[in-house]
């Protein structure tokens, strides 16, 4: 069996490389996402050939992400396929992209079957879309941010640093203290908030070392939304995190397009803001849907046929 092991830290330097070596999108393939959600997903990670190996656990059973990195990928593939009869299990590839089904078709005509989860899609937006928030179609986003901005005149954003972190984890637990009063406690949506609390402690745990970049907002001092995030490859960000106070109208939007100017000025390379799927959550994806995504990263997953 292939040896795999939880990922740590000091594994961000070879598998990053190995990620910005492919070139793709989907938030799977940034590190800090790997790394914050490893207990969630069981995610263990493996290095051969120039490749990233990750096996985890989705909702179809465990499995492996699509390779990453560079070189024939035909003896990757190998590996996986005998790792997964070792255990006894068909070849399980998760979170797979068009792109990536047609190479797995290449080597494997016709040996997989795929089914597609739209709840898994990612978001991406032109950065430049979400820092002006141009055209009619962005007009309410606009008008959201201009009565933001009548309302609390005293407001400003400032970087998320060490001296300030304490605060956000802080506005995280009153976050959800007040989501569950306003919204109750349904057993689903329960876990996944319990696992974005568990994957945002890593982060805040490890912040400096993940390479974090993050921001908040203040109203008259007080800490209303901050939001964090980092790259994926060369020409994209991932938005790991954002939260805002629902009494304070306009905050998710403020906050939305300051992050976006903010690594516009900082990451000038990066084209794409990855805002991560929506989990099949009807309120997160009417609220994704109305930024209007420049693109969508399409995933499937593909098992291996028997005999």
């Amino acid at each position: 069996m292939i040896e795999f092991h939880p990922p740590e830290v000091e594994d961000k330097s070879w598998v990053e490389e190995r990620f910005r070596a492919a070139g793709y999108l989907g938030c799977e393939y940034s590190f800090a996402t790997l790394f914050l959600w490893s207990d969630t997903y069981q995610q263990r990670v493996a290095q051969m050939d120039g490749y990233v190996l990750e096996r985890l656990c989705g909702r179809i059973g465990y499995g492996y992400l699509f390779p990453a990195g560079s070189g024939p990928l035909e003896p990757v593939l190998a590996a996986l396929e005998a790792d997964a009869a070792e255990r006894g299990e068909p070849c399980r590839l998760l979170c797979v992209t068009p792109e990536q089904l047609a190479l797995l078709e290449q080597l494997r005509p016709g040996q997989y079957q795929c089914d597609c989860d739209r709840d898994g899609w990612d978001y991406l937006y032109d950065i430049n879309r979400l820092a002006d928030l141009g055209g009619k179609k962005l007009h309410g986003k606009r008008n959201h941010i201009n009565r933001f901005v009548e309302r609390y005149p005293d407001w400003h954003v400032e970087e998320i640093t060490i001296e300030n972190l304490a605060e956000c984890a802080e506005m995280d637990l009153e976050w959800n203290r007040l989501y569950r009063t306003e919204n109750g406690d349904a057993e689903a949506e329960a876990q996944t908030r319990l696992d974005e609390r568990h994957a945002m402690s890593k982060a805040f745990a490890h912040y400096e070392a993940l390479g974090l970049s993050g921001l908040l907002l203040r109203v008259e001092g007080r800490l209303v939304a901050f939001t964090m995030g980092s790259p994926i490859g060369e020409n994209a960000f991932d938005i790991h995190f954002e939260k805002a106070y629902s009494e304070i109208q306009g905050a998710y939007p403020m906050i939305n397009r300051e992050f976006a100017r903010w690594i516009r000025e900082h990451y000038p390379h990066v084209h794409y803001l990855n805002r991560e799927d929506d989990m099949g959550m009807e309120g997160l994806r009417k609220a994704k849907e109305s930024y209007y995504p420049d693109l969508m990263v399409k995933k499937c997953s593909a098992v291996r046929r028997e005999g």
